[in-house]
């Protein structure tokens, strides 16, 4: 019982974000390297333990809260399954296993694990409730994710990859809160709390929606000019990847099925694990874009 409540508390499924930390080698050319791949592996493991610890934190803070919230009341310190004491414990044993494991490949990449660390903490402490800030917040956890995969190896980071994943995560943060508000608007109605009012009572649902809209417009366009850009073709070999822009399209316009047709969006993991189009989509892009650099 504790063991499941501990790996709940953890939040496993979560760990698919830290592919961030991959996606440098493979722009970079770094597959042919065995140093780098396990380097990029070894830091992907670090920041599975550390994004961890960044949720057992996050819970910690928001135990109170989220006793209030229809579903987030079922979390294990919500629930009291897990006692605070020991998931201060397990959040430390983390994050310093993760800090030692990012040492373990360069100072950099452990300066950067450092920071996200940091900068979660300000999240935790406040940050969280100043609108727009908060989402831009959790996109640079992505954009640490990135430069660890990348500087933190040695790879010197694309200007386009930090510019396609800044806009994709902004779009995913905004997309969430859009659905938090959603929810909100719902408890409201039922005479329900969800304890989240602070956290969004800077966003209304046509400024959201606005935000979406250009996120995601600047993400794809940002992809389709990095894939005929030439430094990108000189890069890779080949003036091809901008075959793959059908299937970045196509698992942008899905996302925006789930959000606004069906509900979706508040766990964007959860959703890239559970919806079969978005699977096909990223399958289809790994698949593509791996077969046309190998071949260039």
């Amino acid at each position: 019982m504790l063991l499941r409540s501990a790996l709940r508390l953890i939040r496993p499924h979560q760990w698919i974000k830290n592919g961030f930390v991959l996606v440098g080698m493979v722009f970079g050319h770094g597959w042919t390297n065995r140093l780098l791949i396990a380097d990029a592996l070894t830091l992907f493991a670090a920041f599975c333990l550390v994004s961890s610890a960044v949720y057992v934190m996050n819970d910690l803070a928001d135990r109170e809260a989220d006793r209030l919230h229809p579903t987030k009341r079922s979390r294990p310190l919500a629930r009291g399954d897990i006692g605070a004491g020991a998931a201060l414990a397990l959040c430390v044993v983390l994050a310093l296993a993760g800090l030692g494991l990012a040492a373990l490949v360069s100072l950099t990449a452990l300066s950067i694990a450092a920071a996200y660390v940091v900068l979660n903490v300000a999240y935790s402490a406040g940050l969280k409730h100043v609108a727009i800030l908060d989402v831009f917040i959790i996109s640079a956890g992505f954009m640490l994710r990135i430069l660890a995969g990348t500087l933190g190896i040695g790879i010197a980071p694309s200007r386009w990859l930090l510019l396609c994943g800044l806009m994709l995560t902004l779009f995913l943060g905004f997309c969430k809160r859009r659905a938090e508000l959603i929810e909100a608007a719902g408890a409201e109605g039922s005479g329900a709390s969800t304890g989240q009012r602070a956290a969004l009572d800077g966003y209304s649902a046509p400024l959201v929606d606005l935000l979406i809209a250009v996120s995601v417009a600047d993400a794809a366009i940002g992809y389709a000019l990095y894939t005929v850009d030439q430094e990108t073709i000189l890069l890779h070999g080949t003036d091809r990847l901008m075959y793959t822009l059908p299937f970045v399209l196509y698992g942008l316009f899905r996302y925006l099925q789930l959000v606004y047709s069906k509900g979706g969006g508040a766990d964007p993991a959860w959703e890239l694990l559970h919806d079969p189009h978005l699977i096909a989509a990223a399958a289809g892009w790994l698949g593509a874009t791996w077969w046309l650099i190998a071949a260039g």
